[in-house]
């Protein structure tokens, strides 16, 4: 049974190897990620340069692109057969609310998914200090029983584990993606020549309360898993919209 791993924080992640070690109970791994840090590139395909495969090892290779690239390649290049199951992570940070559109992490895991792959992104909030032994851990549990029971149709999980400080995460809750309240994303600065150059990302993000939702879920240290759907259309605002005169 082949399983694929990958991430978008790169090959040497120590969320991406923690990940690797502890799936290895279910099955054979194979790792085909970033070669450097490719956080926030959302869904991104390189279509405008080549892209190279370098085999680092028996099972692991890197590839000079995005998440949504190595997936790509994985399938449908670099892999002896299909893999039962597609993990990405273990994202350093959260991937929480309308960030998940953003998130690399996220983006393998829905790209498996339009392959008819079953699949799920994990990730946990901070910015260092981390211990991914128990998020590796439950990974491995969700990772078991998908393979048992499958997901539904165009779905796929988008996974935020709280910090344990090594405890084992045993909390969890299937939840609804929040909303993100955006402040301060524009940091501007002054380099040495007197001319003005930007940081997106400032300050990070807070989120709206709101029940059941996966930020919710993580602050009231939960795991949250949340069922995400390929198909984005909003099925609400059709009836709406086609009562619409253009």
């Amino acid at each position: 049974m082949l399983i694929l791993i990958t991430n978008d924080d790169g090959i040497n992640s120590e969320g991406l190897l923690s990940l690797g070690q502890s799936l290895q109970s279910l099955g054979k791994i194979w790792t085909v990620a970033p070669e450097r840090a490719q956080n926030a590139v959302g869904r991104a395909l390189t279509l405008h340069r080549p892209l190279r495969i370098v085999r680092v090892s028996e099972n692991r290779f890197t590839v000079n692109g995005t998440p949504s690239d190595c997936i790509n390649l994985a399938v449908n290049s670099i892999l002896p057969e299909k893999p039962v199951l597609v993990v990405s992570g273990i994202n350093k940070g959260a991937n929480l609310c309308d960030d998940i559109s953003y998130s690399g992490t996220a983006a393998a895991a829905f790209e498996a998914t339009i392959l008819g792959i079953p699949a799920f992104a994990i990730s946990m909030p901070g910015k260092n200090n981390f211990d991914f032994g128990p998020a590796a851990r439950f990974a491995t549990k969700v990772a078991k029983t998908i393979i048992h029971h499958g997901l539904p149709s165009n779905t796929f999980l988008n996974i935020n584990v709280p910090v344990t400080n090594g405890q084992e995460i045993t909390c969890w809750e299937i939840t609804h993606q929040g909303q993100s309240l955006y402040d301060n994303t524009i940091i501007e600065k002054t380099d040495p020549r007197g001319e003005k150059y930007y940081w997106i990302g400032g300050d990070g993000t807070k989120h709206r309360d709101l029940p059941g939702s996966d930020a919710n879920s993580v602050a009231g240290n939960h795991a949250s898993l949340t069922p995400v759907t390929t198909d984005v259309t909003n099925y609400a605002a059709i009836d709406t919209l086609k009562k619409w005169k253009f």
